[in-house]
């Protein structure tokens, strides 16, 4: 039984997915956009939505190609924070607790530039040089969230930028 595959205008042939009957991708000239496909009956259009990027003063600039968050769709979706002093650009030292302090410092600063806040948030991931570092880390964090508690994943990653003891991202809806 050979089955039409109408959105992608494919052939799924008597084996399915992957026959040999599939018909191949055609690609205009490079410069060319890439073919889109067209939402079928009932289904809802899966366009990008709108891209913000967000900045603030209020947080460390962005030390690479990315921005400090971007807002898409009613999401705010925050890059990793590390423990830099937004006005001088110098690591806060002392350890992860004064580290934990600046990094979500930072974080709240550019989420509320972007329309939301750490009430917002609905899922954060830290990363830790070294596990060691979560207890005290985890304090910290109670502290700023209080008892708001999204979701959370924690990891200890080989090396982080600057050789700092923790970063945070988070993701969030606009207010």
């Amino acid at each position: 039984m050979h089955q039409e595959w109408p959105y992608l205008g494919g052939d799924l042939g008597a084996r399915g997915v992957g026959s040999a009957h599939r018909q191949p991708a055609t690609v205009g000239p490079r410069h060319a956009d890439p073919p889109r496909l067209k939402p079928g009956p009932g289904q809802p259009d899966v366009s990008m939505p709108e891209l913000r990027a967000v900045a603030t003063d209020h947080a460390p600039a962005a030390i690479g190609p990315y921005a400090q968050a971007i807002v898409s769709d009613g999401w705010i979706y925050a890059s990793g924070q590390i423990p830099l002093d937004p006005r001088t650009m110098e690591m806060v030292d002392g350890g992860i607790v004064p580290q934990t302090h600046r990094v979500l410092a930072n974080l709240r600063a550019v989420l509320e530039e972007a329309g939301g806040g750490l009430d917002t948030v609905v899922k954060t991931t830290v990363f830790l040089s070294d596990m060691g570092n979560f207890a005290a880390m985890n304090e910290v964090y109670a502290e700023y969230f209080g008892d708001h508690r999204p979701a959370r994943a924690a990891v200890q990653a080989a090396a982080l930028p600057r050789n700092v003891d923790v970063e945070i991202e988070a993701v969030a809806r606009v207010r």
